[in-house]
């Protein structure tokens, strides 16, 4: 009995360390090129992986609770580009800085909602409801900047995501210590809240949950709601990394952000997942790109790249389901 809690013990620091040693090993990758290295490994370059990280980062922390929960959400890329359009038009219309601020993110909420009342209240498949909101979000931005890109006027919504003094690690821009201080939060509403819990016992055994008392849809609803907060104000930092409203952009977001949460030691299957390990997932993921970029490969090769580690991941997370079952 002892040696077989030993075995448990050693598999859940493996898996809580595994994040961070895949971190370690892909920016281990990059700087064994002698070419790369003294631009990899410097201040400046990691100011821009943190600045890359961000939007990954915010929609993670969304994608956390839904994939611990149970489910999915494909529509994020298209949620982002939507409503950093949205954003842009409000300002170009004259709207306060907090005003679009505020509607740009509650745009992000209202689809949230949508997702969820299909998932809770019409018992659709995830999937198919999110796959669905993928083309209508994005078929919305294209038409709401009529097929263009829409420029926002000057504001502090610029400065999120701003790379002041570029050639040095500080100051960071707003936008990763925002990042940084929501996943701290979402970080203590998963393990220590009720909320969190219950977003736990759903994605472990919705049945029993529901035998428990807990109003399983109504949680669902909360879930894909908060998420869909968290998406729009990833949206919000696109707009101001870009200074601008693009419908075209956050094409494969999507992947991006469910690679980081299921790199970070999230299940597919519900119930297992942490902030921290999304947040690791992120940097992983950003670490990837940056350090292709600097390599000089093409961007054929970083999506094969990225796709590879997708596939690695979900491995990984089947291989983890198969120990615990045996």
């Amino acid at each position: 009995m002892g040696e077989r809690e030993s075995k448990i013990k050693f598999r859940k620091v493996l898996n809580a360390l595994g994040p961070f040693l895949g971190l370690l090993f892909v920016i281990g990758i990059f700087c064994l090129s002698k070419e790369v290295r003294p631009y990899f490994l410097t201040g400046a370059n990691f100011k821009i992986i943190l600045v890359q990280t961000v939007i990954v980062a915010i929609g993670a922390l969304g994608m956390t609770m839904i994939i611990v929960s149970g489910g999915i959400d494909l529509s994020v890329g298209s949620v982002v580009a939507l409503t950093s359009v949205v954003g842009a038009t409000l300002l170009v219309k004259g709207y306060s800085t907090g005003a679009a601020i505020a509607l740009t993110i509650l745009v992000g909420g209202g689809i949230g909602l949508l997702n969820g009342l299909s998932v809770a209240a019409l018992r659709m498949l995830p999937f198919i409801v999110t796959l669905g909101m993928m083309g209508v979000g994005r078929g919305t931005a294209k038409w709401l900047a009529g097929n263009q890109t829409v420029n926002a006027p000057e504001s502090s919504v610029n400065n999120l995501m701003a790379l002041v003094e570029p050639l040095s690690l500080f100051p960071l821009p707003p936008g990763v210590w925002i990042a940084a201080a929501l996943a701290v939060v979402m970080a203590v509403v998963m393990r220590q809240t009720v909320f969190g819990r219950y977003v736990f016992a759903i994605g472990s055994n919705e049945s029993t949950a529901r035998l428990c008392g807990i109003r399983v849809q109504l949680y669902k609803v909360l879930i894909y709601t908060l998420a869909g907060l968290f998406f729009g104000l990833a949206g919000l930092m696109q707009l101001s990394r870009l200074t601008q409203g693009d419908p075209t952009v956050a094409i494969g977001l999507e992947l991006d952000i469910i690679a980081a949460v299921v790199i970070g030691g999230a299940s597919l299957n519900g119930g297992v997942g942490s902030i921290l390990g999304s947040m690791i997932g992120a940097l992983i993921m950003a670490v990837l790109r940056n350090g292709s970029n600097q390599m000089g490969w093409q961007t054929y090769t970083q999506e094969i790249i990225i796709g590879i580690v997708i596939i690695l991941a979900v491995g990984l997370d089947l291989l983890r389901q198969r120990r615990a079952e045996g």
